[in-house]
């Protein structure tokens, strides 16, 4: 029988069937970090179980880290305990843990990619939605809650339903100015933030295949917020390009037969997706959000629509027009801009920094902007240095701060006041989401470079050299 991508990653990791029930599926790499994980490991104590395969489990503090000053004790008292509560419960129980002040600390969806850990054809689970990040590899990705943690730990197994497959595909050429997150955004818009519910996306045609990794997963990243299980992209010469002499990667004679495997992973040419969607690259502009869900996307060009010109309830609608400050009818372009966020899972890798850079390069920040640009790991951090970028940044006015979560969530210091207007490259604009009151704009790195070179919401095409 024919199989998508997704029947062949998921079929060959099924321990059990259970009849009109969910299937009991092996985890290959179970990623956790400070938040999720301290009530599962308190349940494993409690019912004295161990941990069953604590070399497939990797640890990481990223949501509550401080990103200055990370050689000084964190002053918050909850996130020190959350903190302080998986260096322990990692010793304990022999897993790997790159806390703060180790070389491989970041954000957990960076570090996975960055050291080899994501492979195509894996399953990998955390207590973070945005796991889909690692299905731009090849791999079945998918955030878990705390009970499901515990599971994981104590039979690296999960019970899950399978999921219904679409496929997005996307031919033809971006245009200038045009980046990974873009395509995402203009997706969400598309579908709304439940198009997707219910589904595992793979994304198709030649805008993901001419796509880097670090686009890829920009794009898998962002699958959730359609109401996605999860996003892949199937492996291809780029994939392995970037695998290749990682430290967790194959070396020798079992990188030449994983490989063997890994060439099968794509969707055979007959395999049947539950619904198929289809768009042209040329029609995506630089995207930026309005409202309060990701769905509430536009090109930057245009207006804000008319409850009438989208799905959901005109109040509802009206709420979040008021919560945002904005009306029907307005322009986007020249709103004013009080703070820009370069970071997260979403837009915190090497390839982000570079695009920001490469647009204010010359110029100067603007005086009444905060721009916090936080990389997301420490290898992101040393790329910036070595590859001459923070001698851009600073001398456009820019300062590089410490890898972690930031302003992604309100978790840690970096919070957005209430009532101030952040252009963001992270992936949630909810109420509250970057501090209580704050206002949230999505958009990519080139978008907030933009944002923070004019201090208003700008067009990064008119600054392109």
């Amino acid at each position: 029988m024919s199989k998508t991508l997704f029947d062949k990653v998921w079929d060959a990791h099924v321990v059990h069937k259970i009849e009109g029930g969910p299937d009991v599926l092996f985890i290959d790499r179970h990623l956790i970090h400070e938040v999720t994980s301290p009530v599962a490991f308190l349940g494993l104590r409690n019912r004295g179980i161990k941990v069953l395969y604590p070399e497939r489990t990797f640890a990481t503090a990223d949501h509550n880290t401080p990103t200055i000053n990370q050689h000084l004790p964190v002053e918050d008292p909850l996130s020190a305990n959350q903190l302080k509560a998986l260096e322990q419960n990692t010793a304990a129980y022999g897993i790997r843990h790159w806390g703060l002040g180790h070389n491989k600390n970041g954000i957990v969806h960076v570090i996975g990619p960055e050291n080899g850990i994501t492979q195509p054809g894996a399953t990998i689970v955390c207590g973070d939605s945005h796991t889909s990040t690692h299905g731009a590899f090849g791999a079945i990705a998918f955030g878990i809650g705390t009970s499901e943690v515990e599971m994981v730990l104590s039979t690296q197994c999960i019970m899950q339903p399978k999921a219904k497959k679409m496929r997005i595909t996307i031919n033809g050429s971006l245009g200038k100015g045009v980046l990974p997150k873009d395509v995402a955004l203009f997706i969400i818009s598309k579908l709304t933030t439940s198009g997707a519910t219910g589904y595992f996306v793979e994304y198709a045609g030649s805008v993901f295949e001419q796509m880097s990794m670090e686009g890829r997963m920009t794009v898998c990243n962002l699958s959730i917020e359609m109401g996605a299980r999860g996003g892949m992209i199937a492996p291809d010469q780029t994939t392995f390009d970037y695998i290749q002499g990682r430290e967790f990667s194959p070396k020798g004679a079992d990188w030449d037969n994983v490989m063997a495997y890994w060439k099968t992973l794509k969707t055979d040419d007959d395999a049947v997706f539950d619904k198929e969607l289809s768009f042209d690259g040329s029609e995506i502009e630089p995207m930026i959000t309005y409202g309060t869900n990701p769905g509430m996307g536009i090109g930057i060009t245009h207006e804000i629509p008319d409850a009438k010109q989208v799905e959901g309830g005109v109040a509802t609608y009206e709420k979040s027009l008021g919560y945002m400050g904005f009306h029907e009818g307005d322009q986007m372009i020249g709103k004013k801009i009080d703070y820009v966020f370069l970071g997260s899972c979403t837009n915190g890798r090497i390839e982000d920094f570079r695009a920001f850079a490469s647009l204010v390069k010359g110029k100067r920040k603007a005086e009444d902007v905060i721009v916090w640009l936080v990389p997301g790991s420490h290898i992101v951090e040393q790329q910036i240095k070595e590859e001459g970028l923070l001698n851009i940044l600073t001398e456009a006015g820019f300062t590089l701060r410490q890898p972690g979560c930031s302003a992604c969530l309100a978790m840690n210091d970096d919070k957005i006041p209430a009532g101030k207007y952040a252009v963001s490259t992270s992936n949630r604009n909810f109420e509250g989401r970057q501090g209580p009151g704050s206002r949230t704009l999505l958009a990519s790195p080139l978008v907030a470079a933009a944002a923070a070179i004019t201090g208003k919401v700008t067009d990064p095409r008119t600054l392109i050299q």
